[in-house]
């Protein structure tokens, strides 16, 4: 098996001078690259401990050496041997390389830095957007054009036709010139060497009569050809958000934790119809401009070759001054793109937590956490704007110089009798079918720096390969029950472990009860089993096998679970309930909610099971929100059942409903309860005690306080609250009368 290396990026010499520094730990050994060179490299088997130190503007890493004379001791600081120094963006990266190198000195594992932690680029250093491990300034831009079409691959046909009506029009609308010219020279100032087909007034009529009928053929195609882009643009992004969306439905728990709520809705509405603009919109637009400006400008070459390259002596100056120009709004509208992101997510966080904020009075507060985010955005957006106000005008004035050259020197030719007035006129019309491609080029880097930014966010959800994936050819057997940890060891960040070679066997029908300090890691194995994660060692089987070979829809149709924090969605109450099973009965709806002991209260609300319920539920009580989803849970009628804390939100006479009706369902049935009120765990077949990550007693409730071991201490510690609460009761009761 390949051995793990992490690597960080940091950006100091010991002089202090930037520089693109990378350090690397791998097989034991740390090593520093200067500017892709190396310039230390050492194994730690005499290090005592990787120390990270904070100056004044910077920090920096050393090697803490063991004593030769007591390993168990570290020598003085000043023995230390200095690896990097880095600016304070790097100090949460090279604090993570901290805990890598400290746990391998511990426990000999080599593990990884979690990628949500890495703030910078590790080939170019610089920083990288929140929530993202891809960097704009590495990113290959042809790459990203070329994903982008196999997107829209399944609309090309459409957009072509689309791109078609759009040409035909143009190519009508451009007609209009030459028929000036023929007005013109033929009519209204006849030029020498023409010769009119129709009496002065006839030919204006008719010349005048078919400019309105090709200019109103024009438009009728044009319309047609803009409701179709429309349909192909609605169709196009309502596809793309629906990738985006089922991509994120299937990201591990451990991926959407390192992202906020209001950047993944951003990417499923604002990014993806930014890409829809630019591809659709814009990309039509560019097929179309590119088509009329090169016949135009072949037209315009014969015409007259001089005047040709009058139009285009501004150009290159424009080109020049638009690629300095790109990297510069690039920077700006990903900053621009961070404030929005980070403006959606308060707003996310304040609307789902208002209740919290209603309660705590802090509406004042959340007004201006909000209004300061949308300040920073508003201030981002005005300079952004400010900024393309000022170039735009000032490129499309360089663009027009040539056009003021035409005038000029064409003016003259026709004073000489070089060309025609008629000609002139025609040439001064198709600069039109010139200029504003090329004045549409200087508002390009805007868009390109906005799609860009949008489609790297897109296309990092729907490449990202998921953290938990079906296994190559997975199974599906009949499920009985029974659960076996087999030397599990597992932490959110691989050297952060939460469970140490924990080892247990579940049999089929049995009731486990998880008991144990906050942080103790019962929450974990219910992760675990759910496959919400996979063991870094170890495995986790159900009735022998292995989950990873299991496929999850088969995994998770076999378990019910009660959560902590009940989750119920706006609808009705019988919608929530046959969430479990949407092909459920009315008659099996209302025994489970009997079985909840549900079916009392639902039936006193105005429309008993069709009754409406807010968002998550907040029209019901704690207790009521349980029982629905208690209700949920028997309703799929799971061969595993989980209730983590399923109880903690009911009051003393409706728990005790609740735990008849929870002996009769786990009555035959794997159950695996957590709950921190330890008297509700009586009954249990065995209870787990888990202590610092690892199983540290097993046993009846009766076995375990015989022991007088953690367990005994817990239940002495909880009946001790229970009793002050008791009399805190009494007293405030005595003292109200």
């Amino acid at each position: 098996m390949e051995t793990p290396s992490s690597t960080i990026s940091y950006d100091l010499n010991a002089a202090g001078e930037l520089i693109q520094g990378t350090l690397r730990f791998e097989n034991g050994r740390i090593s520093v690259f200067e500017d892709g060179t190396e310039v230390f490299s050492r194994g730690i088997e005499d290090v005592s401990e990787l120390c990270q130190y904070s100056d004044i503007g910077c920090g920096r890493l050393e090697l803490s050496l063991k004593d030769p004379s007591d390993p168990e001791k570290a020598l003085p600081q000043s023995e230390n041997i200095s690896l990097c120094r880095f600016s304070m963006s790097h100090t949460e990266e090279a604090g993570e390389m901290c805990k890598v190198v400290n746990y391998y000195l511990r426990n000999g594992t080599h593990s990884v830095i979690d990628s949500s932690v890495r703030l910078c680029c590790e080939k170019c250093g610089r920083p990288l957007m929140k929530g993202t491990d891809v960097c704009l300034f590495c990113l290959d831009k042809g790459y990203i054009l070329k994903r982008s079409l196999q997107l829209m691959k399944p609309f090309l046909p459409k957009v072509a036709l689309v791109a078609a009506f759009a040409l035909i029009s143009n190519l009508l609308f451009a007609l209009r010139p030459v028929i000036n010219a023929r007005l013109t020279d033929g009519y209204l100032s006849p030029a020498q060497g023409v010769t009119p087909a129709f009496s002065p007034i006839t030919g204006v009529l008719v010349l005048t009569g078919l400019m309105i009928a090709v200019y109103a053929l024009g438009q009728t195609i044009g319309i047609i050809g803009q409701r179709m882009a429309n349909r192909v643009g609605s169709h196009f992004s309502d596809q793309l958000r629906r990738t985006v969306y089922d991509k994120i439905q299937r990201l591990s728990l451990a991926s959407m934790a390192k992202r906020p709520g209001g950047d993944l809705i951003k990417r499923i509405t604002r990014d993806t119809q930014t890409v829809r603009s630019f591809l659709t919109d814009q990309g039509v637009y560019a097929l179309e401009s590119l088509f009329m400006f090169t016949v135009i400008f072949v037209i315009l070459l014969f015409t007259s070759p001089f005047l040709t390259l009058l139009v285009f002596i501004p150009v290159p100056l424009v080109l020049l001054i638009m690629s300095r120009f790109w990297k510069h709004i690039r920077l700006r509208y990903d900053k621009q793109w961070r404030q929005e992101s980070r403006s959606t997510s308060i707003l996310h966080d304040i609307i789902k937590g208002i209740r919290v904020v209603k309660t705590f009075g802090n509406e004042a507060r959340e007004i201006k956490k909000f209004a300061s985010a949308n300040e920073s955005l508003a201030k981002v957006s005005a300079s952004n704007e400010k900024l393309w106000a000022v170039t735009f005008p000032f490129l499309g004035f360089f663009i027009g110089i040539g056009e003021f050259l035409v005038l000029f020197f064409g003016g003259r030719m026709v004073l000489e009798g070089t060309i025609t007035l008629g000609q002139l006129m025609q040439f001064v019309l198709f600069l039109g079918y010139i200029y504003t491609p090329l004045r549409w080029l200087t508002s390009v880097p805007r868009w390109l720096a906005n799609f860009m930014t949008s489609m790297v966010k897109i296309l990092e959800i729907i490449d990202e390969k998921p953290d938990i994936a079906d296994a190559s050819e997975p199974v599906e057997p009949e499920i009985k029950g029974g659960v076996s940890f087999e030397n599990v060891t597992f932490g959110y960040k691989s050297y952060e472990p939460v469970l140490r070679d924990v080892s247990l066997d579940i049999r089929p029908g049995e009731m486990i009860g998880l008991v144990g300090h906050s942080g103790a890691g019962k929450s974990t194995m219910i992760n675990l089993i759910m496959r919400l994660y996979d063991p870094g060692a170890g495995r986790v089987c159900l009735d022998g096998t292995d989950l990873r070979k299991l496929t999850q829809k088969h995994l998770h149709d076999s378990i019910g679970v009660v959560f902590q924090d009940t989750f119920l969605f706006t609808g009705s109450i019988y919608d929530n309930i046959t969430y479990a099973r949407t092909d459920a009965t009315s008659a099996e709806v209302i025994a489970a909610a009997k079985a909840a002991n549900a079916h009392e209260f639902i039936m006193r609300l105005p429309d008993s099971y069709n009754t409406l319920i807010g968002e998550n539920g907040h029209d019901l009580s704690g207790g009521e929100r349980q029982r629905i989803a208690i209700a949920r849970a028997i309703l799929k009628d799971p061969k595993l059942l989980i209730l983590d804390e399923a109880t903690s939100s009911l009051d003393p006479e409706t728990e005790i409903k609740i735990q008849e009706a929870l002996a009769r369902l786990t009555k035959d049935r794997t159950t695996i309860a957590i709950a921190h009120r330890l008297s509700t765990l009586r009954n249990a077949d065995r209870l787990v005690v888990l202590d610092k990550g690892r199983i540290a007693e097993v046993g009846t409730h009766r076995e375990l306080l015989e022991k007088k071991g953690i367990y005994y201490r817990l239940v002495m510690a909880q009946k001790q609250t229970n009793k002050l609460r008791g009399e805190a009761a009494k007293a405030y009761a005595e003292a109200n009368g």
